[in-house]
């Protein structure tokens, strides 16, 4: 086992027994041996913590968006989860109770496949079908992925929607549209859970996800009037919505060409 007396990872001298961080790089001290014991207190400080975490993070998004978004802005995120682990994991846990629970996609192709059921299709249209397909389980395999590559985008048009509303640049509004993209997935994954009584909850999530966004940047911006901010929040997610349609829609033909 490792010398307790010396840092781990620098091998800088511990001052004392009261000691817990290494002053010179940070490393725990000393490195406890990973048993059941190490990983429930992980589990316990770093997803289950009443006052930071994954959890604690996820409350106070839902219940206090609009303090959460200035807090994380201006600094104070001592005790926030970093919105890129929020928006992996939770994509993440979309996808699979997605699959688990309804067995759809997250791109439903069905409505389009009802459309032209049992139609003879020209041939074109069966190839410009099955790019369609392999699109929507590219998306359903790689979603965060996706929804990462998404991201730039939908900062890009708030930025824009928002230049002369604020003093905002394109990284905060990076990061402001990753946690309402979080906010989404939540909502989500809840009418996931209640899909016998929900048709089509990512239809759904979508809807309450930009009513939801509204009022997180409502609460954000304080200082602003309240109409002026919400249809402002509500054109930044339709053209962000017409935007990625139309960029998926012209994925699709180019799959065609190559398959």
């Amino acid at each position: 086992m490792h010398d307790n007396s010396r840092c781990i990872n620098c091998e800088r001298g511990i001052a004392d027994a009261a000691q817990k961080f290494c002053p010179n790089c940070g490393q725990p001290t000393p490195a406890h041996r990973i048993d059941w014991h190490f990983l429930g207190h992980e589990l316990e400080h770093s997803v289950l913590h009443m006052d930071r975490g994954i959890l604690y993070s996820l409350k106070q998004l839902m219940l206090r968006p609009g303090q959460l978004l200035r807090d994380y802005i201006e600094g104070r995120r001592g005790n926030q989860v970093k919105p890129l682990l929020l928006i992996t994991m939770m994509s993440a846990a979309v996808v699979l109770l997605n699959r688990v629970l309804t067995g759809d996609s997250m791109m439903d192709t069905r409505a389009a496949e009802a459309m032209v059921a049992g139609q003879a299709l020209p041939p074109e249209m069966m190839r410009l079908m099955a790019a369609y397909r392999a699109v929507a389980d590219w998306i359903e395999t790689h979603f965060a992925a996706y929804t990462l590559m998404l991201l730039p985008i939908e900062a890009s048009v708030f930025w824009l929607v928002f230049r002369r509303y604020s003093k905002l640049n394109y990284p905060e509004w990076l990061v402001i549209t990753t946690l309402l993209t979080v906010q989404v997935f939540v909502i989500w994954t809840l009418l996931v859970l209640l899909h016998r009584w929900v048709p089509q909850p990512q239809v759904w999530a979508g809807v309450i996800g930009m009513i939801y966004g509204a009022v997180s940047l409502v609460q954000f911006f304080t200082d602003r009037p309240f109409w002026s901010t919400t249809w402002r929040t509500l054109l930044g997610f339709l053209a962000f919505a017409v935007i990625s349609t139309a960029l998926t829609a012209a994925t699709t033909p180019v799959v065609m060409l190559l398959m």
